[in-house]
């Protein structure tokens, strides 16, 4: 059954209105979860500082009663030095207890408890430090064989040891949600581009589908003409009729190309930002993979919003084309304070085919520029177009950063291989130029043939 232009128009805006709520489902999910991801970080930090407040308690306590033995058993003041100190820092830590138990409320009794016992302990330690003071060590014996000060120490420990559990299992269940978070972001992102992408897929068939039937349609003119032709003298009015009808149906040809440009154009649009959201929630390496990939989706993007609003769809301008990629890619690597792009593009016209395989070798050695030229983000990146009296042209990417030196090549050389790809489609040549400082990308090619 041959579709109409209302089915047609329909079918194309519920597709994009899938890939739109699949878009909108990721992002959602995404801000939401890392919300959460930024609260579980902090929760983390918490417990493992109360742990370590657990932790320092005890070694202090642990501490200040190893001085008080040496002091009992030997009488020297030098054991007391440490003595001091750690009683000090055990007071602190038992002073900071209550501020840390917000999250822990179950454990105020035990922390309660704990303050009460190491009160009474220290106050022990002082009572036998005190009676060796004044030369009283039978009192300081006596006092000791009481018992009552090994009594407080294992009952601390034992309070001591509860807090510290507290903030291991804490911990453990902070990481347990981390990771199933992790989990459903991963599942949902994966579910909302397979959604995007069948939407763009059967969007793209009916494309086809309905591009097949104006072609079907303009042959059954074109049969009708060779008719008409035949009959011209006695049919005229038919023939003029049917040239109407002809040019009516180029235009929407016309018109159809213009849109399957525009509709290219946003789905590589979706997927560029579908990329962008993905690189996100995945370490750098992962990041920066991502980034390549966008840019260089960016840059095909971007050939068809240029022929999608001009009036020439088999040409583009490239100027205007990169520096639109340009500009894009300004915004991206920072402002003047960081990457610096400057450009100077002399008019020139090119195939779409070709104007692709120059704007993503354009985008690859700018990209490797503000990588790899300047360690520390902030310099200059010229480019250049020119056009060469023997009828070729010459893009020219330079900085002023380390140049590529002696050693083995930066990154996984995928760009690399794919400037080589793009040269060889455009019969170009690729030279690189050390300029001591930087370096020099140069990429010539004959007009005719691109």
């Amino acid at each position: 059954m041959p579709i109409s232009a209302r089915v047609f128009v329909r079918s194309q805006l519920a597709f994009l209105a899938i890939g739109l709520l699949a878009l909108a489902a990721i992002v959602s999910v995404a801000f939401w979860l890392g919300e959460r991801s930024e609260e579980i970080a902090n929760e983390i930090l918490a417990a493992r500082d109360f742990k370590t407040a657990a932790v320092t308690l005890g070694a202090s306590v642990g501490q200040a009663e190893s001085s008080q033995r040496g002091f009992l058993y030997t009488g020297n003041e030098v054991y007391l030095a440490p003595y001091d100190i750690a009683k000090a820092a055990a007071l602190r830590g038992i002073e900071g207890l209550p501020a840390r138990l917000v999250t822990y409320p179950e454990m105020a009794p035990a922390a309660e408890r704990l303050t009460q016992v190491l009160t009474d302990k220290f106050a022990e330690m002082d009572q036998t430090i005190a009676a060796i003071r004044a030369r009283d060590p039978q009192a300081a014996l006596e006092l000791t064989l009481t018992n009552r000060g090994k009594q407080l120490m294992d009952e601390a420990n034992v309070f001591i040891t509860g807090l510290a559990l507290a903030a291991d299992d804490r911990l453990a269940n902070l990481a347990t949600e981390q990771n199933e978070n992790a989990l459903w972001q991963r599942l949902i992102s994966i579910v909302g581009a397979l959604v995007a992408v069948a939407a763009a897929v059967a969007a793209l068939i009916t494309i086809m589908r309905y591009a097949g039937e104006v072609a079907q349609a303009r042959d059954q003119l074109a049969r009708a003409n060779a008719d008409l032709e035949i009959k011209v003298a006695a049919r005229t009015a038919d023939l003029a009729r049917s040239n109407e009808e002809m040019r009516a149906a180029r235009d929407r040809a016309e018109m159809l190309v213009h849109e399957v440009n525009h509709r290219v154009a946003n789905s590589l649009s979706m997927v560029s930002s579908l990329v962008g959201l993905q690189a996100k929630a995945g370490d750098a390496a992962v990041k920066a993979a991502l980034a390549e990939t966008q840019s260089r989706i960016q840059a095909i993007a971007l050939v068809h919003q240029r022929l999608y609003s001009s009036g020439d769809v088999a040409e583009v301008a490239l100027d205007q084309y990169l520096r639109s990629l340009l500009d894009q890619f300004q915004s991206t690597v920072g402002g003047a304070e960081r990457i610096r792009l400057s450009y100077e593009l002399e008019p020139i016209s090119l195939r779409t085919d070709a104007s692709i395989n120059l704007g993503v070798i354009a985008a690859e050695w700018v990209m490797n520029a503000t990588k790899y030229a300047y360690p520390d983000g902030v310099g200059a990146v010229r480019v250049a177009l020119n056009r060469q009296v023997d009828g070729h042209a010459v893009l020219t990417v330079e900085d002023d950063g380390v140049g590529r030196g002696s050693g083995p090549s930066k990154g996984t050389g995928l760009g690399t291989r794919i400037v080589k790809a793009m040269a060889t489609s455009l019969r170009g040549t690729v030279d690189y130029i050390d300029r001591q400082p930087g370096l020099s990308a140069r990429l010539a090619f004959p007009l005719l043939a691109a």
